[in-house]
C-alpha cells in the first residue's frame, strides 16, 4: 500500500517558521508544500490552480494539512473537481472570507462553498478565532460533513498561539491518515 503525501496547504501570507505547519514539514517524511505565486494577493482561482497543480505531481493518495485561506482554497478545490486522489483533510482555522470585516484581499474566494466534500475532513476551531467565530466553524464543519474539534484559547492556531509543534494536532493528522489508508486498503 502506498503511503499518503501530506501536503500542506498555507493560508494568507504563508506560514512563517514559528507556525505548526513549517515545523512539520520540516518533521515529517512523505511531505509537500503548496507554494503560492502571491502570498499577499491571494486570487481564489490562481491558488485553487496552483493546489490542483501541486496536486497533480504527487503520486498516490493525499492528505491535506490546510490552515486559514488554504482550508477555504482546498474547499473550493473539492467543490470544482472533487476529491481527486485527497483522501484526507486536516482544515484548521478555515478563514470566514465572508464575515463583515474580511480583507478587501481576500474577498474574492467568496462564497465560500458549503456542500459536503468527498473525502474524511476534521475541522479544527478556537473558539476565540478572530478571522472566524466558533458559530460559523461548527456551520462550516456541519456543511462539509466534517468532524469538529474546538480547542480553547488558541486565536487563529498559527504561530502566534504558541503551539510550536501542535504535537494534538500531529495526533489528528495521524488518525486522518490512519482512517484514509485503512479506507484504502479495504478497496
Amino acid at each position: 500500500m502506498v503511503a499518503a503525501t501530506i501536503l500542506i496547504v498555507p493560508g494568507l501570507y504563508d506560514s512563517g517558521p514559528l507556525h505548526w505547519q513549517t515545523r512539520w514539514e520540516q518533521r515529517l517524511p512523505q511531505v509537500a508544500r503548496v507554494r503560492q505565486q502571491s502570498w499577499s494577493v491571494p486570487i481564489q482561482a490562481d491558488w485553487v490552480a496552483t493546489l490542483a497543480a501541486q496536486l497533480a505531481a504527487i503520486d498516490g493518495p493525499v492528505v491535506l494539512a490546510a490552515h486559514s485561506l488554504g482550508c477555504i482554497t482546498a474547499v473550493h478545490l473539492a467543490a470544482a473537481q472533487g476529491a481527486g486522489q485527497i483522501v484526507g483533510a486536516l482544515l484548521v482555522a478555515p478563514a470566514d472570507v465572508e464575515r463583515d470585516n474580511a480583507p478587501p484581499v481576500i474577498r474574492n474566494f467568496a462564497p465560500i462553498p458549503r456542500v459536503p466534500l468527498p473525502f474524511t475532513s476534521l475541522v479544527v476551531a478556537s473558539d476565540d478565532d478572530p478571522y472566524c467565530t466558533l458559530s460559523r466553524s461548527q456551520a462550516f464543519a456541519s456543511d462539509w460533513g466534517a468532524k469538529l474539534i474546538t480547542l480553547p484559547g488558541a486565536g487563529h492556531i498559527n504561530g502566534d498561539s504558541g503551539l510550536g509543534e501542535w504535537e494534538d494536532g500531529l495526533v489528528l493528522l495521524n488518525e486522518l491518515v490512519h482512517e484514509a489508508q485503512a479506507r484504502i486498503a479495504a478497496g
